[in-house]
C-alpha cells in the first residue's frame, strides 16, 4: 500500500509573529499540534520540514525533522518550492501528502480524514480545505489600464447579494495529493481541486500575536485550558 505522510513545513522567521512555529500553545509547541492530529488521523509518518536548527538538532521523540536549505526558508518562498525540493530530494517513490500548516492548530484529525477519504475516490488531484466567505467578492474586478475586468462574469458585478452563489476560500489547513502527481505537476495548481468544508471556527489561520492569543482563548474554553482535542 501507498504510504500516507504528513508534512509540517515550518520557517524560524515570521514577520507576523517571530518564533510562533515553536511558540507554546496549550501546553506545547505550535507545530506539535499539527504533528499529533496527523498521528490522531492514523498516517505513517510525520515529516517536519524546518530551518529552524534547534529542532533539527534535537527533535522530539518520534518526530522526523528533516533541514530545509536557507534559501527555501525566505519570506518570499512559494510552498512549492518547498514541496518541491521535500519530494526530490527527501522523499522518493509512491506516497501520498498530507500538508498540514502549523498556522492552523484548530484543525481536527475529522478534517484530514475526510480529505483523504475524498482524495481516495479518485476524482481529484488536491483535495484542500475550505470555509465559507463573502460572495460579495463576485462582485470585484481588476484593471486593465482603465478597463474593469470582472473576476469571474460582469453579470455578477450587478447583482444583488442574496442571489450570487456560495463562495468559498482556501483555509490552509489540509491538502491531499500523490508525491507522483506532484513531481509531475510541479505546483499545486497543476490540476483539478476538490475541497472540504471547515466551520469557520476551526479555520483561523495563525499570522499575528492576536491571532495566537485567540486560539490560545479558545483551547482555553474548550479544552479547560488543556490540550487541543483530536478526534
Amino acid at each position: 500500500m501507498v504510504e500516507t505522510i504528513g508534512v509540517v513545513p515550518l520557517r524560524k522567521n515570521s514577520k507576523g509573529l517571530p518564533g510562533k512555529n515553536v511558540r507554546p500553545l496549550a501546553g506545547r509547541p505550535l507545530f506539535m499540534h499539527a504533528v499529533e492530529q496527523a498521528r490522531a488521523a492514523g498516517l505513517d509518518r510525520c515529516i517536519v520540514s524546518t530551518d529552524i536548527e534547534e529542532l533539527v538538532a534535537n527533535p522530539p521523540e518520534g518526530v522526523e525533522v528533516i533541514a530545509r536549505p536557507p534559501e527555501l526558508a525566505e519570506d518570499t518562498t512559494p510552498m512549492d518550492a518547498v514541496l518541491g525540493y521535500l519530494l526530490s530530494d527527501c522523499v522518493s517513490g509512491a506516497a501520498r501528502i498530507v500538508l498540514l500548516q502549523a498556522t492552523s492548530p484548530l484543525r481536527q484529525a475529522e478534517d484530514i480524514r475526510a480529505a483523504l477519504a475524498l482524495h481516495d475516490r479518485g476524482d481529484h488531484d488536491l483535495v484542500l480545505s475550505v470555509v465559507p466567505a463573502e460572495k460579495s467578492v463576485l462582485k470585484w474586478g481588476m484593471a486593465e489600464g482603465e478597463t474593469f475586468i470582472p473576476l469571474v462574469t460582469p453579470e455578477y458585478c450587478f447583482s444583488n447579494r442574496e442571489s450570487l452563489p456560495p463562495v468559498y476560500r482556501p483555509n490552509g489547513a489540509v491538502y491531499v495529493f500523490d508525491a507522483d502527481w506532484y513531481r509531475k505537476a510541479g505546483t499545486l495548481g497543476g490540476g483539478t481541486i476538490g475541497m472540504i468544508e471547515m466551520p469557520a471556527e476551526r479555520s483561523v489561520d495563525i499570522d499575528s500575536l492576536s491571532d495566537f492569543e485567540e486560539v490560545a482563548r479558545r483551547l482555553t474554553a474548550s479544552h479547560g485550558g488543556g490540550r487541543a482535542q483530536v478526534k
